[in-house]
């Protein structure tokens, strides 16, 4: 069973990516931290917290960044609602998040379990790029990095370059990278090919659960937002769930090793690259996700959600 922390700035597909991580034996889920990103951190909190308690599961969560290290972070809304989730109605969770910052939790379980912990990031790179700061020690403790954003060889999500996760903080992104931790790029070159129907909500709303309503609503206020933005799909791509399946099977993906970088140019801004000119003797410091089994993929995150919705 692989030790795991969930980095989120909780909105639709990182709840997703909650529910399928609690419903995989394969991984003992630590904690959750959260930032900004979709939405204000608050609201990153409130939505962990009643995710989790929907979902039956008492992993601790904790309040991180606030706001990206350099840039100002404006919300728009479009993909995920004002709040993070759909502006689905609910109630507030029983629970709230521990005392412990974010950044010190990633800190305290890297020196705790070092290579048998995986932190997989869904969110902008803020909070690891905090922790790198304020313990250079981990980068040499810390057992793996799968880091749901950017986009290699594929087009952006906010530009034509950039995608959402990388662009929000490129500053701490350009930390990361250059900081030689293990880690896995879970790109848009493969999330776009794991793609959620809309016949999927509609079966959630069948079940009639309190978890498996209130999941569908959310999910469907997403599919609503790929149809205008990106019918092409044909549905919502399942990013932050893919993410998660790769720590716990990292056969899911084929990896191409790179030493990427994180433009800070203007005109490129956020740009993840690969950086053949680097004069380094490290070589490549990502393993760049460029191929993925979707259908294998798909197939095992449905199946264990429905389970989840049935606890």
């Amino acid at each position: 069973m692989g030790k795991v922390i969930l980095d989120m700035d909780t909105g639709i597909d990182d709840a997703l990516a909650i529910a399928y991580a609690c419903a995989m034996p394969e991984l003992e889920l630590l904690g959750v931290t959260t930032t900004y990103g979709m939405a204000p951190v608050d609201h990153s909190v409130r939505n962990t917290l009643y995710v989790l308690e929907l979902l039956k599961c008492d992993a601790p969560v904790f309040r991180g960044a606030e706001r990206p290290l350099v840039r100002s972070r404006v919300y728009s809304g479009t993909f995920h609602g004002n709040d993070g989730l759909g502006d689905v109605a609910r109630r507030e969770p029983k629970r709230s998040a521990e005392d412990m910052h974010a950044v010190d939790f990633i800190i305290e379980q890297t020196r705790k379990y070092g290579s048998d912990l995986t932190l997989v990031t869904t969110a902008p790179l803020t909070n690891l790029a905090l922790a790198i700061q304020k313990a250079p020690d981990i980068v040499g403790k810390l057992g793996r990095v799968i880091t749901m954003g950017g986009a290699v060889a594929a087009p952006g999500n906010v530009t034509k370059f950039a995608e959402a996760n990388i662009i929000i903080d490129p500053h701490a992104a350009r930390i990361v990278f250059s900081s030689e931790l293990p880690i896995t790029l879970v790109g848009l070159d493969v999330t776009r090919k794991t793609v959620l129907r809309q016949e999927a909500a509609e079966k959630w709303r069948e079940k009639n659960t309190e978890s498996s309503l209130f999941f569908a609503s959310f999910t469907e206020y997403y599919l609503q937002a790929y149809k205008k933005y990106h019918p092409y799909l044909q549905g919502c791509a399942l990013h932050d769930p893919l993410a998660v399946g790769v720590a716990a099977f990292p056969d899911l993906v084929q990896t191409v090793p790179m030493h990427i970088t994180v433009d800070l140019d203007d005109d490129a801004l956020g740009r993840t690259v690969e950086d053949i000119y680097r004069e380094s003797p490290a070589g490549p410091n990502t393993q760049v996700c460029m191929g993925v089994d979707a259908e294998r993929f798909v197939s095992d995150f449905l199946g264990r959600i429905d389970q989840a919705f049935s606890i």
